[in-house]
């Protein structure tokens, strides 16, 4: 007997714009990573936003984030407070600019940054005499940080946000988009993501000028002159006219994605209610309104099965889910950098999982999801 066929976790969804711009591309030759699409996809994510800002394309959120840091002067020695439940993309830019990450602990509420934490770790490195140069706060799986509280913490320290809208594109807090609150904010458009341009970020800017030098630092440093002249160190991080065209077509559908990722939320809350043991992820506040870019749930600590358990069970029908990030203070690799908090990113980590959330699925697709899950609920008698 054959293996099933394998229903991904989150899967590129094309809406079928996407050749119109990339033929245009190439019949005007525009290629290299500058053109009429990085330009347009630009004015489209601004648009989208509904923002003053300005949004310069790039070639990962990574880079944002990197490029984010650099303007704000981060550099050999200083240290940068970044949310230790989160993917290594918030955290790497701060070491490839010599700088030490301190790691906060999350709240339960949003699974994002906890203040008090993050208040706490603020007024301890400045008693060690390391007052930090940046904070980097993101929007899990979608779901908006307690901004408010976030803001003003950062306010009375008088310290810039980076704020990570990596899986956020479509999430609001109060009717604002999310990567439109701090100095800086970096968005991803990897093949996971809600849209996708294979491989593409961009960063939002407060202003032309914070922009433009995104773009000089994104496109080698090049200085102003017939030959190669260089006066600062720049990164190859522009996005090419052909990615951005790809780009172009997504922005088409993402509300229709937005909309689609939001139903498998409901997908997910209708086939675990009256599951006591199991907590779907969601938003806790009707001011907050998330993209549900990946639908989560939370094995409750009292219950009888493990997030593994499940995971297994989900993978012998070729099923992918995958546990929560695994939080940085708790990798090898960053294992000795400071932490602050308690042992709220570890529980998520131990207990969470992440389950299949395509704008893409089908309804076959989704019946062997509600079939399997079933299955694994009735094995263990909740259901």
């Amino acid at each position: 007997m054959s293996e099933p066929s394998k229903i991904w976790l989150s899967s590129p969804h094309m809406g079928g714009g996407e050749l119109d711009f990339i033929h245009e591309a190439f019949e005007a030759n525009w290629i290299a990573p500058l053109g009429p699409n990085v330009n347009g996809f630009e004015s489209d994510i601004k648009s989208y936003l509904k923002t003053d800002k300005q949004v310069a394309a790039l070639s990962s959120g990574t880079a944002a984030i990197h490029l984010a840091l650099v303007q704000l002067g981060v550099t050999h020695g200083d240290e940068v407070i970044c949310q230790s439940f989160t993917f290594c993309g918030s955290i790497n830019p701060i070491i490839y600019q010599g700088a030490k990450p301190i790691l906060v602990d999350s709240e339960p509420e949003s699974w994002n940054i906890c203040p008090q934490a993050l208040d706490e770790a603020i007024e301890d490195r400045i008693k060690l005499g390391k007052k930090p140069k940046a904070i980097i706060v993101v929007h899990l799986y979608g779901m908006p940080y307690q901004v408010e509280a976030v803001q003003d913490i950062a306010q009375k320290y008088n310290i810039p946000i980076i704020e990570d809208a990596a899986e956020a594109l479509g999430s609001t807090y109060k009717n604002q988009a999310c990567g439109t609150f701090g100095e800086f904010g970096a968005l991803s458009f990897n093949g996971n993501k809600i849209i996708t341009t294979s491989g593409g970020g961009a960063l939002v800017c407060n202003s032309n000028d914070a922009k433009s030098k995104t773009v000089f630092y994104a496109t080698q440093a090049r200085d102003n002159a017939p030959h190669y002249e260089h006066t600062h160190i720049g990164f190859n991080y522009r996005m090419s006219n052909i990615v951005a065209g790809i780009g172009r077509g997504q922005m088409k559908v993402l509300d229709k994605h937005i909309g689609l990722r939001r139903k498998m939320h409901l997908f997910y809350k209708d086939i675990f209610k009256g599951v006591d043991a199991i907590e779907v992820f969601e938003e806790k506040a009707d001011a907050v309104f998330s993209n549900h870019w990946l639908s989560a749930i939370n094995v409750k600590a009292e219950a009888n099965f493990t997030r593994e358990d499940l995971r297994l069970f989900l993978l012998e029908d070729n099923i992918e889910s995958r546990p929560l990030w695994k939080p940085m203070h708790m990798q090898p690799v960053f294992k000795d950098l400071p932490f602050y908090g308690g042992q709220t990113a570890e529980d998520l980590f131990e207990r969470g999982l992440c389950l299949p959330s395509g704008s893409n699925l089908t309804e076959e697709e989704k019946n062997r999801i509600s079939t399997k899950i079933n299955e694994f609920l009735k094995q263990y008698g909740l259901i």
